[in-house]
């Protein structure tokens, strides 16, 4: 076994890999940008080595620094983790140049399955089940144009190099593919630097089902058995889980050995995962699935926990063992499946914001009661919930990497039991300091869809009117929890001295205390009332009721309109609730501080969030149409589009493409 290994990577994979390599007893090296100076990784190795400036190509990408890096420390293998240059096959070979091993497949596995097109090609000919499409070499824009045609919309155009969703575009109608395209090449050249794609058909009903298969060097390879991934926004996973549901024992073999076949076409080492992309006829018909091979990941997946889970193994350690040589630990026989695993991965982002990504600190970082890799091994079987993550309270969410915060994972016998756990789970995740999508991931777990296992990657779309803007925990509940939290700060402040205490004691009569509260920008007006019989609320033009509140262990227990518990957290005038239910914002206010607003003036374009200007779609004097487009920015690693909020006419352009913008920046001037 190998003494040390340099992780090649940041975050949660590299405070993974190197949880396993410490209980393995194998010394680990971390690399580190400008902004990953403290991060929760570099501390979680044994030495850290610093490779650059704070954006990936300056750092994380910047292999031969990396690779000095593991040569200065006495490394003997590198540990790609996922993303950066897990799937290069340059920096592969480079490594095997410099005497280090690389933890991953052979350089010659990633090239063939890391160009989409000749991969199809090569699976072809092992006979693994293809989607009807074009993956020739030829990138004629009309050329590509006649194929989608030929192939029938909708189709799908993929950028070749690809993976993560990125350089990818669904398209509807004939008229829309050359716009289409050229989005989709723009991203791919910036993410993977190649712009050539291919064209597929865009199943209908489709689920993504992935294998995840191993190899050893002595030519031995097997199946892990599947997980299902088809719930995804923007073509990126949102929840995995294992085993896929309605899956049959038939269909997981064929599917199981159709992915074998395919890691052995190219002679494949390490852990790989093969997606298929699966029709369906109906949700509740798993004999008339078909499966057609889509792509190979040659690495470690992001959602690798959830196979953990199921087989009990330590797939990190597999990695480790035949890196170093060592036969796979098991046969295919021997490997076995038990209960039923779900990730969730938790994203800085605003889903009711078309998913915008998020920068900002995580001033308050409350983990459910899990297992995590510094404490434990979680893949033990027995293991029922697992937090995996990279950062601490008080870290900063940057715009240079991908914006996943953790990823929750649950164990259950049953896939209704699992399901109850993960639900559980994500209400005692509590983050404040910027968006995320937790709340948004409770929504989807209990939508009828998912719930029921109606699969398929539409799933987000089908069931918008339930996972986007919703206000699980209702005005009447958010307000008296605000004010009973206040209530009690202001008892805490007091103390012992009752000539301090705010509470409204008089010898006779009553008292009121009016509040102005503001929710989604609408303000709502509470009066609490002081009596003899104690506190009464009333909000809005609800009904006045009675206010009690005491302090429980696990947080405030409130009872008005109903009993509920919660905890609140403060940013300013700014409460946070969360509650079992749910979460939600509420400010109190004053509302002499808000005296004399304007409304702001018309004609601004702001950037939503930092990032860089990809390009303008307009120049001074167009005249333009509400939503129509008129930029493109990118952070993230993702594309957005910006669009005219109203009719007018350009002013002025205030940036040029490849300008960097805080958030909040005025991109242009828009005539009202």
């Amino acid at each position: 076994m190998f003494k040390k290994i340099l992780i090649a990577n940041r975050g949660e994979i590299a405070c993974r890999v190197a949880a396993t390599a410490r209980r393995m007893g194998v010394k680990t090296v971390a690399v580190y940008s400008d902004a990953d100076a403290s991060a929760k990784h570099v501390q979680a190795c044994d030495e850290a080595v610093h490779v650059g400036g704070s954006a990936p190509k300056d750092s994380y990408l910047q292999w031969q620094r990396i690779l000095d890096a593991a040569k200065a420390t006495g490394a003997e293998a590198v540990h790609p983790g996922y993303g950066f240059l897990s799937e290069n096959e340059a920096f592969a070979n480079a490594c095997a140049e410099a005497g280090l091993v690389f933890i991953g497949p052979p350089a010659s596995a990633i090239l063939a399955m890391g160009l989409k097109a000749e991969s199809k090609q090569l699976m072809e000919k092992a006979g693994v089940p293809l989607v009807p499409g074009y993956h020739g070499s030829n990138q004629d824009p009309a050329l590509l144009q006649a194929e989608a045609d030929r192939i029938g919309y909708p189709v799908l155009i993929k950028a070749s190099a690809g993976g993560g969703g990125k350089g990818m575009r669904a398209v509807d109608k004939s008229q829309d593919f050359m716009a289409a395209l050229e989005s989709c090449k723009r991203e791919a050249i910036n993410s993977f630097g190649s712009d050539a794609v291919l064209i597929e058909k865009y199943v209908q009903r489709p689920r993504h089902i992935e294998i995840q298969v191993f190899g050893d060097t002595q030519g031995n390879c097997v199946y892990l058995f599947e997980r299902d991934c088809s719930v995804q926004r923007r073509h990126q996973k949102v929840l995995e889980e294992a085993p896929a549901p309605g899956m049959t024992p038939e269909l997981r073999q064929q599917m199981g050995l159709a992915a074998v076949a395919a890691a052995k076409a190219v002679n494949y080492v390490g852990a790989g995962t093969v997606e298929f992309i699966v029709e369906q006829a109906a949700y509740d018909q798993p004999d008339s699935m078909r499966f057609y091979f889509m792509e190979m990941n040659t690495r470690l997946q992001v959602e690798h926990p959830v196979t953990e889970a199921i087989t009990g193994l330590d797939l990190v350690e597999w990695q480790l063992r035949v890196a170093c040589g060592e036969p796979l630990p098991l046969a295919q026989e021997d490997i076995r499946m038990q209960g039923h695993a779900i990730e969730a991965r938790i994203c800085a982002e605003n889903p009711d914001n078309n998913f915008l990504p998020a920068t900002g600190t995580l001033a308050v970082y409350r983990k459910p009661q899990a297992v995590s890799f510094e404490r434990a091994d979680p893949s033990d079987a027995s293991v029922a919930v697992r937090f995996d993550d990279g950062v601490r309270e008080g870290d900063t969410i940057s715009p240079f990497y991908d914006s996943m915060v953790a990823k929750l994972i649950v164990h259950g016998d049953t896939r209704e039991q699992a399901l109850a756990r993960l639900d559980t789970a994500l209400a005692q995740t509590q983050i404040v300091g910027l968006n995320t999508n937790v709340q948004f991931l409770r929504h989807v777990v209990r939508s009828d869809s998912f719930a029921t296992a109606k699969l398929d990657t539409a799933l987000i779309q089908r069931e918008e009117a339930v996972l986007f803007n919703q206000d699980p925990v209702g005005v009447q509940a958010t307000a008296a929890a605000v004010i009973a939290h206040t209530l009690a700060a202001e008892q805490t402040l007091a103390g012992e001295d009752p000539f301090s205490a705010r509470d409204g004691f008089q010898s006779h009569g009553t008292t009121q205390r009016h509040f102005t509260l503001v929710q989604d920008e609408q303000r709502v007006q509470a009066v609490l009332t002081y009596g003899r019989e104690g506190l009464a609320l009333g909000v809005g033009a609800g009904e006045t009721l009675p206010l009690q509140f005491s302090m429980q262990a696990d947080g405030l227990l409130v009872q008005h309109a109903e009993r509920l518990l919660s905890t609140v957290h403060w940013q300013g005038e700014v409460a946070h609730v969360f509650t079992p239910r749910g979460a939600a914002r509420m400010s109190l206010q004053d509302p002499l501080a808000h005296a004399g607003e304007v409304a702001e003036e018309g004609g601004r374009l702001t950037a939503p969030m930092p990032g860089k200007v990809v390009s303008f779609a307009v120049k001074v004097g167009d005249k333009v149409k509400a939503g129509q487009p008129l930029a493109v920015m990118e952070a993230m690693k993702m594309e957005h589009t910006l669009a005219a909020p109203h009719d007018g006419e350009v002013l002025e352009l205030l940036y040029a493409p490849g300008d960097q913008l805080a958030e909040g920046a005025e991109l242009l001037k828009l005539s009202s």
